[in-house]
This record gives structure tokens, sequence and C-alpha cells, in this order.
């Protein structure tokens, strides 16, 4: 298999080139060899793997560390050497059965432990376990199913999020589907062969993540994306329409709300997908390449100032003669809104039908489980699942007279982790990867925030979802600054009985007050540093913060 399509690096105008080649190590690696050729690398290290002819070992630094990366195979060598995570695309977090079943089949034969599936909070898919010699024909088969894992890790857009409730929902402002799906090939589909893989956007400078919601309930999280386009109606045309916020980002160095952008752009296909492009092409050519860590959107925005970035967006879009608009920021709907429940038998607007939430705890799923919520799917949601950014589940557009059914399948019941009406602290649990297999974690997040959650509802009674967040690392891959509790790794010390000292121990950073929905608001400061995270030391100040900020009481 031969490489026909242009290098990412020949989109990149002079200027920019020139600051790559004065640029941080990742540059350097992204000049030497281009990331397009990992698309067809790929398949020549699974041939030359299972014909004996190298192994995983043999491959070059650069190429197993990054390039493999825009295939979305990220490398797990501390913790499952010679393994890797395999990140996928699936735009507005929607599955099917077949395609669940698929990653099942792709993950079993690591065993149960490696071979697991992940919901991410991008509403995505990460398969874990995966070996060099199985990844063609895992991409072919993702390709075969209108999926892709191509561009979805490294210096890529990620995994386009948009309303879980789409198209079903009755206080819906705007159907997110079609246009999560348009931006994902506008990303990820090259435009000139129409195969998975666009060059166009193979060399950005950092990550960059989109998401488009649907209504006032704002289940994208509009507010720690790049671009994110909150539904809003323009109060002279009453066409509907984006108000765009832009910058929001999590990283060690850095965490960051969105700023309102100052721009409006209408609902329409066409606008929303050249909007995408005119800031895609102003931060790949302009953005910073020598310090990764200023290298997202936000320090963009903050360079140009925002009113003269709103104006290099409105002249970008122009030059591109597309007919399209950009419309000054209108104003938000100010009535009584209250955030709904994704959990649990709600109606939809279509009649007779009901949308039936379901907890998979902390988004990991065996590849039994990927089988049954298949099975469930495809008995009563005509195969479709929908994923979420908290990392479950919904079967959309099942018949009212089968709820009954559902509800008592054993696979929402007994031994079973699924649960849809779970309790309102175990069933709004989200967690990072973890030091399970991610070795910039700090601490154990996922099987940690399972038990914890399943704990605490033993031992206080509370009259709201209260969202608990676990994450490993300062990158807050979870998210924590966003939820009511975050439960971040870090250094803590606890005395050791036997020698009589204070010694170092698995600990975390606690965060409280985040906020999603229209009122979002990120925790920035931590509420409570250096706690252990066993039992006996994180427990109890959980259970207090929970009774102190949220009015819960201990359980009778």
């Amino acid at each position: 298999m031969v490489n026909t399509k242009p290098t990412g690096t020949s989109f990149l105008p002079e200027e920019t080139l020139e600051r790559c080649e004065k640029g941080n190590p990742t540059e350097k690696v992204k000049l030497a060899v281009d990331p397009v050729n990992a698309w067809v690398d790929i398949y020549e290290y699974a041939r030359k793997i299972r014909e004996g002819e190298m192994t995983w070992k043999d491959m070059e630094k650069a190429d197993i560390d990054t390039r493999v990366k825009y295939v979305g195979m990220l490398h797990r060598n501390k913790r499952t050497p010679g393994q890797f995570l395999m990140r996928l695309k699936v735009p507005n977090g929607i599955v099917n059965s077949d395609q669940m079943r698929f990653y099942a089949d792709s993950v079993e034969k690591y065993g149960a432990v490696n071979g697991v599936v992940d919901i991410t909070t991008r509403a995505n898919i990460q398969l874990r376990g995966v070996k060099l010699e199985d990844a063609g024909d895992i991409i072919d088969g993702l390709h075969a199913r209108n999926q892709t894992s191509f561009q979805s890790a490294l210096d890529s857009v990620r995994n386009m999020v948009g309303s879980p409730l789409a198209g079903i929902d009755d206080h819906e402002l705007v159907d997110t589907r079609v246009l999560c799906n348009a931006v994902n090939d506008l990303i990820s589909m090259d435009p000139e062969t129409e195969t998975r893989g666009n060059p166009q956007w193979a060399n950005l400078p950092r990550k960059f993540n989109i998401a488009i919601s649907g209504s006032r309930d704002d289940f994208a999280h509009t507010h720690i994306n790049d671009i994110g386009l909150q539904p809003c109606v323009h109060a002279e045309t009453g066409e509907m329409g984006f108000n765009v916020v832009l910058g929001g980002f999590m990283s060690i160095k850095r965490v960051a709300e969105s700023v309102d952008s100052g721009m409006w752009i209408k609902a329409d296909r066409e606008s929303v997908v050249t909007f995408c492009e005119a800031i895609l092409r102003i931060f790949r050519d302009e953005s910073e390449r020598k310090d990764r860590q200023k290298a997202r959107l936000m320090w963009l925005v903050e360079k140009y100032g925002v009113e003269d970035f709103k104006k290099a967006v409105i002249a970008e879009v122009k030059s591109y003669d597309r007919g399209v608009e950009i419309f000054d920021e209108q104003p938000r709907p100010t009535e009584k809104f209250e955030r709904r429940e994704l959990l649990g038998v709600h109606p939809q607007k279509q009649v007779g039908k009901v949308r039936v939430g379901i907890m998979v705890p902390a988004g990991r799923l065996s590849a039994t489980e990927c089988r049954q919520m298949a099975d469930l799917a495809e008995k009563y949601s005509d195969s479709e699942i929908r994923l979420t950014v908290e990392q479950n589940a919904i079967l959309p557009n099942v018949a009212e007279d089968d709820v009954y059914e559902l509800l008592k399948e054993p696979t929402l019941n007994g031994d079973s982790r699924f649960r849809v009406n779970p309790g309102f602290i175990e069933g709004n649990v989200v967690s990072c990867t973890g030091a399970e297999f991610c070795s910039l974690a700090m601490i154990e997040t996922k099987s940690n925030a399972e038990a914890m959650g399943k704990k605490l509802e033993t031992l206080v009674t509370i009259d709201r979802p209260i969202r608990i967040h676990w994450t490993g690392c300062p990158n807050s891959c979870g998210q924590v600054q966003a939820a009511d509790i975050g439960i971040m790794g870090g250094p803590a010390r606890k005395m050791n009985e036997e020698t009589g000292k204070m010694m170092a121990v698995p600990g975390c950073k606690i965060f409280v007050g985040g906020r999603i929905g229209e009122d979002a608001h990120l925790s920035l400061e931590p509420y409570k540093t250096g706690i252990p995270i066993d039992d006996e030391s994180l427990l109890p100040e959980l259970v207090e913060i929970l009774k102190a900020e949220f009015g819960a009481v201990d359980k009778k």
C-alpha cells in the first residue's frame, strides 16, 4: 500500500513552516516524516509483525510515540508495553448494535483486564489493549461501518460532541446530528479521494475540540471546548442559529473557561462547516508551534484580542465566497429553564416513544457488556445507542409499551453493572483512564470512582444528582473543575503505624462547585488538598462535603 495523498505539511504557508522548523520536538517529528504517512504505514507494520519480520519494539521511537497517534493509536508503554489504546471518532456519540459488537470482537482477545472498551467524556469510544498486528483489520472494520480512528489523537480535531437527544427532544432548538457529521467529514474525510484521513488538517499545532449544543441544557458542555456553538434565536429575524464561545480547555498548566466571541451564525450546514473551517485555518497557520502549552486556541484569541479575532474570522469566511454571514452575538434567553436528566425513562417528542438512559459505571465496558448493550438496543431501540459526555448510554425511540419488559431485563438488574434508575451519586460518576493504563495518572480512578460512588449511596441521602468526577493528574481528562465534586490525583501523606512516620501515599485534591448547563462555571481552586484516597481518609471528607455543600443527610 502506497500513500497517494498530499502531506499535511504541504498545506502550511511558508511562515508557519519556518516556525515549525524552530518548534518543539513534536513539530520536528512531524516535519521529518509527515503524519499522513501513518495512515498507510500502520498496515505495513501490522503485516511485518504478523509475518515475523519485526516486533513492536523494532519501531522507530518517533513512530510509536508520535506518528501512529494520527491513526488514533496511543502506546501504553509503561502499563501495557506493546499494546495500544485505539481512539475512534463517533460524531454526536451515536453508535449501533453492529458497531458495539465489533468493538467487543476487537478487544476480547486481549483478555478481561486489558481488552476493554471505554466511553469517554466526549461521548466517544476507546478500544483498549489493541496490538499493532491487528490494527489494520480493526481500521478496515471501522471504515466498513462508517467509522474511523484516523485523526482522533495528538494534534487533531477530536470527537464532535452534539446533543444526545438530537431529533427526539421536545425542547430541542437544533438537531445536531447532521452538523456533527458534516464537521466530522470536514476534518477526517479527504474530499479528493473520499476516504478517511484529510491531510488538510493533519498538521495542527495542538488538539482542538468542537461542541455543538442542541438545547438550553447544553448537554455538549460547550464552555470547555475550543469552539462551542450555543443555540439561540436571532432577535430580529427569528431564525435559529448559534452564539459562539471560544477557547475553553483543560491542561496541566492552565484551565480556561470559554469566552464570548461576539459572533452569531445561522444553524444551517454550510454556515457551521464554513465557520469551523475558517477558525481551523487560522488556528493551524497562526498558533504557537514552539511552546505546546500555549498552542491552544485561547492563547491565539488572547493574542489577537476578542474583537480583532472576530474581525479575522469574518474576513476569512468572506474570502471563501460561499455566501455565509457572521452576525453579532444575539441576546440569550432569560426565561427560567431547568437542566434535565439523561438517566432513567423520559418521554420523547414522538408520541408513544421514550428514551431510556442507562448508567455505565465510570464509562467502562467489558466485551460481554458491549454485547449486552447491543442486544438491548437491537431488541428495544432499532439498534441505536446514544453515548453521553457523562460516560453513560441512552436507548432512544423505545416504545412505551415495551418499557416494562425492558426494565425487567437481566442486563439491567441483579449482578449487572447497568442501571436505569441508579442513585443520585453513583449514577453521576465520571472518570478518566487512571493509573491502570495511563502513565501520567498519579492514582487509579475508574475502580475507585465506581466503588466510592456505591459506598456513598449507603452512607447519605441526597435529593438531587451530584456529579463526582475523578481525574488521575492535572491534565484533568476527567474534567474535575466542571464537577459538583472533583477528585484530582495528587500528593498526600499518612501516618504509617509500623514506622510511626508520615509516609507518601496515593492522594488527591478536591474541587467543589463546578457547574454545567447555561450557568456553567469552572471551579479552579482546590477545596481541599493532600487527602489520601483510601476509604478511611476520603470517604469521611466526601460525606462532609455532601452534607455541608449539597444538603445531604445521613442514611437512616
